[in-house]
């Protein structure tokens, strides 16, 4: 079984520390603990692995964040993997920092890669993996925020929390949404 694993963020190393890349910290962890490299491919980088018996295609779109669904959707069609196996991993600002959310479907709430997806795809019934941001900004700074570096209490507490958001793709391909829902999202 194909799964198509798309971690949201910007290119550029501008970026890399930001808010808004954390779906890039978590495919960069998935990918490194298997051992897999990515590769720029048309529109990203992609990474092949496998765990038990599900291949997983590990990609970070190359299109920026608000027109990641060029690349899901190229991708999606590429490999022919069915949008139930999709799975995107994107920064929330409704959550704190570090909640982690999985949802089988769900509206794009403002994100603007989520509305991307949703409108190329033609559907929100594809998971999504939600990386609480926290939302410690004034009014009229969200894009700030967003595409700031984290703080070094955050920091610290990043790897326990990207290994969670890890251990919780392999949950998605391995034992399915409800299950993983109900493993994790209480946590």
């Amino acid at each position: 079984m194909k799964y198509l694993i798309a971690g949201l963020g910007n290119i550029g190393p501008e970026y890399g520390g930001t808010r808004h890349n954390i779906g890039f910290r978590v495919v960069n962890a998935v990918a490194e603990a298997s051992g897999a490299n990515f590769t720029d491919v048309r529109y990203g980088a992609v990474a092949r692995m496998r765990i038990k018996n599900a291949e997983l295609i590990l990609l970070k779109p190359n299109t920026f964040m608000n027109l990641s669904g060029h690349a899901v959707r190229y991708w999606l069609q590429k490999e022919t993997v069915p949008v139930e196996r999709l799975l995107v991993i994107a920064d929330d600002l409704s959550l704190p920092f570090g909640s982690l959310r999985l949802k089988p479907r769900g509206r794009h709430a403002g994100h603007n890669g989520l509305r991307n997806i949703e409108e190329l795809l033609e559907t929100a019934d594809y998971g999504r993996l939600r990386f609480g941001i926290g939302n410690a900004f004034a009014r009229g700074t969200q894009l700030d925020y967003v595409l700031s570096p984290f703080t070094p209490e955050e920091l610290e507490q990043m790897p326990g929390r990207i290994k969670q958001a890890a251990e919780m793709v392999e949950s998605f391909c391995l034992a399915g949404t409800d299950v993983t829902m109900n493993l994790y999202n209480h946590k």
